[in-house]
Formats: structure tokens, sequence, C-alpha cells
């Protein structure tokens, strides 16, 4: 993890859970990851499979000008890329492994391009296991057309998967300490990491 918001909502999250899979979503305290907030979602698991976002951060409303919390977080996302992310989010919840990815948008053909770090963490709510994901997309910097412009559908260029060693993986077969899976036509590399730091 590169970004400072994700680094610090990753060391929370964990802090919370201690030696369980993963904390409850009514333990999420605001005021505990204030600087996070801006950046930060949650995102319910719907059996449409449409990944409704129910909380949004003012940054993410601020880079499409309009307020995401109802819709769906795939539609942030390129066509070519909604059917890697909801893989991604089913290896969340289903493995309770968190994830950080990688991704580029911008704002139209003259906009700047930006990089943006994406962070994905399992939440139980009510002990539901499969129902909730604690997320962060922060932004390497502040582009000019934030807030100007509305962002084009985002591109996830590289993920990698941090979980424990008995986590099970949708997306692939057991595996030593590191994987790579080389990106091919337009797909993002996929690494995953056993154990370790994230």
């Amino acid at each position: 993890m590169r970004h400072k918001v994700n680094q610090q909502l990753y060391a929370y999250w964990s802090r919370l859970k201690g030696a369980r899979s993963a904390p409850e979503r009514s333990e999420i305290d605001p005021a505990e990851i204030r600087e996070a907030l801006p950046d930060s979602f949650i995102i319910e698991i719907d059996e449409a499979g449409r990944f409704p976002i129910r909380l949004c951060g003012t940054r993410l409303n601020a880079l499409w000008l309009d307020e995401q919390k109802g819709k769906s977080f795939l539609d942030l996302w390129s066509p070519d890329d909604r059917r890697t992310l909801a893989s991604v989010l089913l290896t969340v919840i289903d493995g309770v492994a968190p994830v950080v990815a990688g991704a580029e948008g911008r704002a139209g053909d003259d906009g700047d391009l930006l990089e943006l770090e994406l962070l994905l963490l399992p939440l139980r709510h009510f002990g539901k296991t499969h129902s909730r994901v604690l997320g962060a997309l922060a932004p390497a910097r502040r582009p000019r057309w934030l807030g100007v412009a509305p962002a084009d559908p985002l591109r996830l260029k590289s993920f990698r998967i941090i979980a424990p060693s008995e986590a099970r993986f949708r997306l692939l077969e057991p595996a030593s300490r590191r994987v790579v899976r080389p990106a091919a036509a337009g797909r993002p590399e996929l690494v995953l990491y056993r154990g370790g730091k994230a």
C-alpha cells in the first residue's frame, strides 16, 4: 500500500478485527478514520451482483460530480473491468481477504491522467460475512479537474490479494508465497501475497 489514507484505514481495520476474520460494520467509528472518510465507502453485497454503494465519501462524489450512494460500485469502472471487479469483490468476501489495487482515471480526452489506489476490506454485518465491504479509493494527487468535470469510468491497472494462507480464492488456485500473472490484452496484472505485510 502506497497511499497514507489506505495505510491508515487498513491499520484501523486490522486493529478492530483482532483475531477474527473481519470486524463488524457496527464497530466502525467515523471519528477514528476522519482522515480517510472523504475517500472511503461501504459496499453492500447483494444477490443481484450490483454491489450498491451504501456510504460514500465527499471526494468520491466530487470525482463524478454526483452523489454515489445507492449506485452500483461496478458502474464507476470501465465495462471491460466490471467483471474482474465483481470477481475481486467476491474474493474479498469469500476469502475474507483484503485487496489493494491500482487504478487510473481521467475527465474526458483533455483531462489529466489520475492514478488512484483502491483498498477493499471485508466486514461482517449482524454476524453475516457476505454482507459489506469497507473501502477507499485514494488519489495520488488532486487533479485540476476535480469538482469541475466528472471522471470517466476508471480503469483497473493491477491488484493484489493479501490474505492468510487458509483463505479461499475465486481467482486462482493455492500457490506459494507470491504468484504473478502478467497482464493480457488490457487485463490487469494479478499479484497474490500469502501472509506477510500489506
